[in-house]
């Protein structure tokens, strides 16, 4: 199989005050380095949702709202994830939450890796990331990205509002192995599922 996988850099905060920013484009850079994955930036705040309010998951029954099957649409175009995880209170935004219940079939068996900040390094947010990926039917990298403590207030508009750059001495070798994971499963789902058709 030649076909390199295609992956959605999903961007989860659409506050308009957002640290985000500045890790999504640190991590499509290292993405873009690579030669065995095409990397895409995907901004929630490009996919205005309404809360979920369908009968059901798309899993059982269509999904009457327009933005909720262009969403569908959208990330059943891809083969894998980059979620750029904040955590608010302990677990993921609200609206990243909600774009996750927004689909079901277009997630299954497809991976996802995150870079997740916070002042415990997104930690909590991302293990509440990954349960819900697990009943999506995702799979979960092993490694992920960790922007905490020093690192993440040195870079946060909170803090020095540093270059990431300037911590990324830090980031790389995770994010190097969460990559290398992503691609070897994105690799290894799409030949699965190659396999069955």
């Amino acid at each position: 199989m030649s076909k390199k996988p295609k992956i959605a850099l999903i961007i989860g905060s659409t506050r308009p005050t957002r640290f985000a920013d500045k890790p999504a484009q640190w991590m499509l850079k290292q993405a873009k380095q690579r030669g065995d994955i095409d990397v895409e930036v995907v901004d929630l705040r490009d996919h205005p949702l309404p809360f979920f309010d369908e009968v059901a998951s798309n899993a059982w029954a269509p999904s009457k709202s327009a933005d909720a099957t262009r969403w569908q649409e959208t990330v059943g175009s891809y083969d894998g994830y980059i979620f750029v995880v904040s955590e608010y209170n302990h677990s993921i935004t609200g609206v990243l939450k909600n774009a996750l219940d927004q689909a079901y079939i277009e997630w299954g068996r497809k991976p996802f890796t995150a870079i997740a900040y916070g002042s415990m390094g997104g930690s909590r947010a991302l293990e509440h990331l990954r349960g819900i990926g697990v009943e999506l039917q995702m799979v979960s990298t092993h490694a992920a990205v960790h922007i905490g403590a020093g690192d993440f207030f040195a870079t946060s508009p909170l803090g020095g509002n540093k270059p990431i750059e300037e911590i990324e001495a830090n980031l790389l070798p995770s994010a190097k192995t969460a990559l290398d994971e992503l691609a070897w499963w994105a690799k290894a789902t799409m030949a699965a599922k190659a396999s069955q058709q």
